[in-house]
């Protein structure tokens, strides 16, 4: 299910200087980029690459979209509906459209870590207690929703309910009692989460002991991670698993495009407009390590023009 909507168009954020004098191609007048949902670090990342864009081509209007995130993204670029768009790799690993080279990576980004948030008072204290309650996982079309469900499935945990919310909308059910539990994979601090957490005492739920369980399942894409103690107000360190992250091109953009957004991604020049710390943690040592997806072949080029 699609859940597209416009954010910001043009005129984004950051200085209308370009970063550095590009050569080739004349670059895109316009970008379409497909980010997340509302309280999600897909948005906030989304955000920053397209002030880095446009400060690097100032003609160039980019677009951002509010979705689903990965699942819905993935079908805006199918449909060239976006031009760009994030994804987790769990999810863009076992699509039809990227392991046959249509939908292409542009860079790995940053990690998700699989969050299991509960009230600080609540008795789930591990994934197991969470049969038989209602459990938020994720919106539809969601890289939350994927991971949720094929943790939940192969470790054989049967909650009452799953119910469909994005990032906030989850929060605002936890704080309510609508849910008992909410999963988020996400870069952090997610918004959302750390909003609830400065308003009402939150706990996260160990996931770690499942890490090897999801390897075994999709190899070369889980692992094992912390989320540190204070991301978040109150809470202690947590052990869980990640996810990395995609950028991806949609069918046939072309090379023009894909190099300024590479450079505008990875070039240290654009450090000044990241502005969520998860947007620092991206390495141009790391970027080519897309796995089973396809590197676009501007892209490619790029990371050998630029091998650090």
């Amino acid at each position: 299910m699609l859940a597209a909507g416009v954010l910001a168009a043009g005129g984004v954020t950051g200085a209308a200087v370009a970063v550095r004098s590009r050569r080739g191609p004349a670059p895109p007048a316009s970008l379409t980029l497909a980010t997340g949902p509302r309280g999600a670090v897909f948005l906030e990342v989304g955000r920053d690459l397209a002030a880095a864009v446009h400060a690097l081509s100032p003609g160039t209007r980019v677009t951002t979209l509010v979705t689903a995130a990965t699942v819905d993204n993935l079908q805006l670029l199918a449909t060239s509906a976006a031009d760009l768009g994030l994804a987790s790799l769990d999810a863009a690993a076992v699509d039809a459209r990227t392991l046959d080279g249509r939908i292409t990576a542009v860079s790995r980004v940053y990690d998700s870590l699989l969050h299991l948030v509960v009230p600080a008072e609540s008795a789930v204290r591990a994934l197991r207690d969470c049969a038989g309650r209602r459990v938020s996982v994720g919106a539809a079309g969601s890289g939350t929703e994927f991971t949720a469900l094929r943790l939940l499935g192969l470790a054989g945990v049967h909650p009452s309910a799953q119910v469909r919310l994005g990032q906030t909308e989850a929060m605002q059910a936890l704080d309510g009692g609508a849910v008992d539990a909410a999963f988020s994979l996400t870069g952090f601090p997610t918004p959302a989460i750390r909003a609830l957490a400065a308003a009402r005492p939150l706990r996260l739920v160990p996931l770690v002991e499942f890490a090897v369980l999801l390897e075994r399942s999709l190899p070369r894409v889980y692992a094992s991670a912390a989320i540190p103690a204070g991301v978040y107000p109150g809470v202690p360190a947590t052990e869980t698993v990640f996810v990395p992250n995609l950028l991806l091109a949609r069918p046939g953009l072309d090379d023009a495009a894909v190099e300024l957004v590479t450079e505008a991604l990875l070039s240290p020049d654009s450090r000044p407009f990241w502005s969520h710390p998860d947007t620092g943690r991206i390495d141009v040592r790391t970027a080519i390590a897309t796995g089973p997806v396809t590197l676009h072949p501007a892209a490619l080029s790029w990371f050998r023009a630029h091998k650090p």
